[in-house]
Formats: structure tokens, C-alpha cells, sequence
């Protein structure tokens, strides 16, 4: 295992002022967002997608890392060129999905555990030959009544742990994801109580297994009210109550925290995202804060674009936007009227 070279690539991740798109949407997940446009989810079309998000000029600029689905690894561009390539050859890092999805935890059906550690040595040998340079895993914690349990909260620790201990000895990356899903009507506190014990289990974990945490990334959800919770916690709240449980429970040396989007709008997300950055600023948090949103990222170039070729620049340019907003929240510089940029131009 070459730690530095583990080093190197999960700093990259995390350069300043930029973040991760995910577009490792499962099948059935692209199909529903398809769904929401009128566009059937082919092959092609979901490559076509795809790849004007990957062909997007300036995108790199604000874009570090792209994470792919295994389908789109292995996919070329409509004019041949590997998809991998047009990442690379735009100093964008490729990195790919491993897990295979949450299932029923065996006794605990209103729980889950994330599946995929079987054949995992040998997929992440091929995907590291294929050019991916970082996988991720998701790891599902539900907050509910009575749950999550310990039980749940091991599980998924020793799997997130076994799996990165596996990419690092593939020389690849591994971005752990224990995301606290935000459904529910449940308190900003309880979700800070909730993530504190799955955080503190999984590097607990990670220690076990003899994980490298500089050369890994985590990927947690934000410190949010529930979804259907009557008061929700504002920005300030959101970004006080996010810094105190990670600076109690991540570790120093971990390079940075991409946090993923989790079911908020693109404007929620990047308001919270820059109240976090503004309070780490103030009490001197160790990590780059970074960004690693999927629909946070994807929703308005997806509505934009409607699966018509005609309408691939104007969707370029809203993700363009969007990515450009998202790295203004990861330096805690964004405000409410750079949304307004783009209709302006």
C-alpha cells in the first residue's frame, strides 16, 4: 500500500474551494429522476446525461472528483473516448460506487445494513486498473422510534471499516458514508445525538482494521432537524450544532469532510453547507468542509436539459452555476443572491 499516494489523493479531493459531484445514481434511482422529466432510462440516454455534466467547461474549476456508477465506468463518450478519460484528461478524479445497496437488517426489518463486501477485493482491483482512484460506501442510519440501535450502528461500522481497508490496499481512496437519513419529525439534537454515536463507532471501527485516516475522506449528513419536524433548525443552528458533534467525534487527522446533501433542496444545501464553513471558520475546525451532493448538484441542469439535445448547453450552464455556487458554501462566501446570476446572463 503506497500511504502517500493514498495522502495525495485525498487531499486532491479536497482542494480548497472545490468538491465532489456523486452521479452513482442505481439504476432504479436515475430512473425515478428520469421519471420527473419525461425521459425514459436507457443506456443512452443515460450516458448522454451524464457526460454533459462530465464535458461541462469550467465545471473543474469548482469539481475535484466525479463518482461514478459501474456502468459508467466502463461507458465511452458518444464520440468514443472513455468517459474515465474525459475526466482525467480535465484533471477531474474519477472514483466509483462499490456497495450494493441497503437491505433489511436480519432481525431488525425497520433497519438497515449496506451488502457488497463479498467479491469487493476483486471488483476494486479491476475498477483501479480501469482508472477509479476512489470508491465510496453508504452506510444508512435511520432515526426513528427506538431506533437506531447499536446493533445497526455496528453493522454498518464494520462495514464501512472492512471496505476501506479493502480500497486502501487497492491503492484506491475510500470515501466512508454514514449518512443519518433526515426523515422523520425528530430534533436537530437527536439527529447531533445520533450522529456523535455513529461517527464515534465508525472509527472506532476504522482503528480496528488499521484504516489510514489520512488517506480517507467521510462523507456524514449535515446536523438537521427531521424533515417533517414542526420548527426546523435554521442555517446558524445547523452550522453550530454540525461543528460541535464532528469536532467531538472526527478525528484530526482525517483530511476533509464531504457532506453529501441528503434530501434538501440545491438552495438548502448550499446555505447550510456555508454556515458550517462560516462556523469551522471561527473556532478553527482541522478539516477541509467540503461538498459531495448528488441531487444537490444535479437537479437544475437535470430540469434544464428534459433529454433534449438542443438544450445540452443551457443545461451545462446550470450546473456550471450550480458547482460555482456550492464552492462560494465551501469557502462560507456564498449569499442568497448569487442565485439570481444565472437568469441575469
Amino acid at each position: 500500500m503506497d500511504v502517500q499516494k493514498l495522502i495525495t489523493t485525498a487531499q486532491a479531493i479536497v482542494a480548497p474551494g472545490k468538491g465532489i459531484l456523486a452521479a452513482d445514481e442505481s439504476g432504479g434511482t436515475i430512473k425515478r429522476r428520469f421519471d420527473t422529466i419525461n425521459v425514459e432510462s436507457t443506456e443512452e440516454n443515460r450516458r448522454n446525461y451524464r457526460e454533459l455534466l462530465f464535458r461541462t467547461e469550467g465545471a473543474s474549476e469548482y469539481i475535484s472528483g466525479i463518482i461514478l456508477f459501474d456502468e459508467t465506468l466502463r461507458q465511452n463518450g458518444a464520440d468514443g473516448t472513455p468517459l474515465v478519460k474525459v475526466l482525467t484528461d480535465q484533471g477531474i478524479i474519477p472514483g466509483i460506487k462499490v456497495d450494493k445497496g441497503a437491505q433489511p437488517l436480519p432481525e431488525a426489518p425497520a433497519e438497515l445494513v449496506t451488502e457488497g463486501l463479498d467479491g469487493l477485493r476483486d471488483r476494486l482491483k479491476e475498477y483501479a486498473e480501469m482508472g477509479a482512484r476512489f470508491t465510496k460506501w453508504r452506510g444508512v442510519i435511520t432515526i426513528g422510534d427506538g431506533i437506531p440501535t447499536p446493533y445497526c450502528i455496528e453493522t454498518n461500522a464494520h462495514a464501512l471499516a472492512r471496505f476501506a481497508a479493502l480500497s486502501q490496499e487497492a491503492g484506491l481512496v475510500p470515501i466512508v458514508e454514514p449518512e443519518v437519513l433526515m426523515d422523520g419529525d425528530h430534533s436537530i439534537d437527536r439527529c447531533a445525538e445520533v450522529n456523535e454515536a455513529t461517527l464515534r463507532e465508525v472509527f472506532a471501527q476504522l482503528a480496528r482494521q488499521n484504516v489510514v485516516l489520512e488517506g480517507i475522506i467521510l462523507k456524514p449528513s449535515m446536523v438537521l432537524s427531521g424533515s417533517t419536524a414542526a420548527n426546523r433548525a435554521g442555517p446558524e443552528e445547523v452550522g453550530e450544532k454540525t461543528v460541535a458533534c464532528f469536532t467531538r467525534a472526527v478525528p484530526a487527522a482525517v483530511p476533509g469532510v464531504v457532506f453529501l446533501s441528503g434530501g434538501q433542496t440545491d438552495e438548502e444545501a448550499t446555505i447550510n453547507l456555508n454556515a458550517i464553513n462560516q462556523r469551522a471558520a471561527v473556532v478553527g475546525a482541522p478539516w477541509e468542509l467540503s461538498f459531495s451532493f448528488g441531487r444537490g448538484l444535479q437537479a437544475a441542469p437535470l430540469k434544464a436539459w428534459s433529454g433534449r439535445a438542443d438544450n445540452v448547453e443551457r443545461a451545462k450552464q446550470a450546473f456550471c452555476h450550480r458547482a460555482k455556487l456550492t464552492s462560494a458554501a465551501r469557502r462560507g462566501a456564498y449569499v442568497p443572491a448569487m442565485e439570481r446570476e444565472l437568469s441575469a446572463v
